[in-house]
């Protein structure tokens, strides 16, 4: 089970990606994310390119549509968030711990690469931990992640 800084991590990449799609940012973000998701398979370095090429694909669809009122990709957003988060809360499990600090520090450069393109997401701090409703920032920025229990 990965700590809970690894999953505000994974959950931050989610978030990322669907910021960086259709971005001057994307180009660099799928190549790094599909490298690092590949782990030196180039087989499989190509299929996450494909994945992420997908995602693009259908969140720039999904924001023609959306510019409607109603906002029509929300969902897509959604979607393609927490598959990218579940994609790489898989990787980062399948790591030993030193792999995974490594991991890590070139998911958070990869974080920064994205807000210095775009902006901090909505639910991104300043310092690109996403700060959804499991996580408080203190003023000093650290943060809390909070459990959530699905049963109250």
């Amino acid at each position: 089970m990965l700590e809970e800084a690894m999953v505000a991590l994974a959950a931050s990449v989610g978030s990322g990606v669907v910021q960086a799609a259709g971005t001057d940012a994307w180009q660099a973000v799928r190549h790094r994310l599909a490298r690092l998701l590949g782990r030196g398979d180039r087989q499989q370095e190509s299929a996450q390119l494909e994945r992420l090429d997908r995602t693009a694909a259908e969140l720039t669809a999904a924001g023609q549509e959306g510019d409607a009122p109603e906002g029509g990709g929300d969902e897509e957003r959604a979607r393609h968030g927490a598959a990218w988060r579940t994609r790489t809360e898989d990787l980062l499990d399948q790591l030993d711990p030193d792999e995974r600090a490594a991991a890590a520090a070139e998911l958070r450069a990869l974080l920064a690469e994205v807000a210095r393109a775009t902006g901090p997401a909505p639910g991104m701090s300043a310092h690109n931990v996403f700060l959804g409703p499991a996580a408080v920032q203190s003023g000093d920025g650290n943060v809390q992640v909070n459990r959530f229990d699905s049963r109250r």
